[in-house]
């Protein structure tokens, strides 16, 4: 993803206008920045603004979808470690059953084990073409908004530090809905706010913007559709009931002491 990022946002560096060419310059770049100056009101910050929340709010029902699809994941980790456990050898015969299997788990359920990568495939492209945009617009470029031209880094580095933050707590937010984080997530907890706060630094005030923005209704949304604290409390008394089950059938089928 990282990669993917340098590569294309470093593709093209020329100015675009309505005369530009191609399909990702003419009708992809150049109509994002006039999409922005329509909703600007003279201050292209403001426009940066609310074609973030438009954008967020149109990826609504994406995001709704994964969160769904993840808690439903979370769900079946006992099944699938169960599996796991079954065919834990490594030969060829084995692992092919273990996939037929997990594949037949996750079909039972309703559950996609792609769908979280949906909603970072559909934000990659916006985040490239509205950084292109703001490099390569000059009515972006030479845009201001507060105390920042908006072509270029934060000098204050607030945005970045702000975009990171939320960053952080997006993500925070998200592994705390979900049992036994360990790795790979647990660690994308701290290097997702470092590579935002990195990039933030070093490319333009405008994306900064962009991400802060986002990040945060992230949160919100996260907050009120998937909240972390309300599924704990869920899980939580959803243990306690089966605790308290197992305990009464252990208590019903102990052997009655005689008189």
């Amino acid at each position: 993803m990282f990669v993917l990022v340098f590569v294309l946002t470093g593709c093209g560096t020329g100015e675009i206008n309505q005369n530009s060419t191609g399909l990702w310059d003419r009708y992809i770049v150049y109509y994002f920045g006039k999409a922005i100056e329509g909703l600007s009101f003279g201050y292209e910050g403001i426009g940066i603004i609310l074609f973030t929340l438009i954008i967020r709010i149109l990826l609504l029902p994406l995001m709704n979808y994964q969160q769904k699809s993840m808690r439903k994941t979370q769900e079946i980790q006992p099944k699938l470690k169960e599996l796991q456990e079954t065919y834990a050898s490594k030969d060829p015969d084995t692992v092919r059953k273990l996939q037929e299997e997990q594949q037949k788990l996750y079909s039972e359920s309703g559950v996609n084990p792609l769908s979280g990568c949906l909603p970072l495939l559909v934000q990659l492209p916006i985040m490239m073409a509205l950084w292109q945009a703001i490099s390569r617009i000059p009515t972006l470029t030479d845009g201001t908004f507060l105390w920042m031209e908006l072509g270029k880094p934060d000098p204050t580095y607030i945005l970045p530090i702000l975009a990171a933050i939320f960053t952080f707590i997006s993500t925070k937010l998200n592994s705390m809905g979900q049992v036994n984080v360990q790795g790979t997530m647990k660690a994308m907890n701290y290097i997702m706010p470092a590579f935002i706060l990195f990039m933030g630094i070093n490319l333009a005030s405008g994306l900064s913007l962009y991400w802060v923005v986002s990040n945060a209704f992230q949160v919100v949304q996260t907050l009120i559709i998937n909240n972390p604290f309300k599924i704990r409390k869920e899980r939580e008394m959803e243990e306690k009931r089966k605790k308290d089950l197992q305990k009464a059938l252990r208590k019903a089928n102990a052997p009655k002491k005689k008189k």
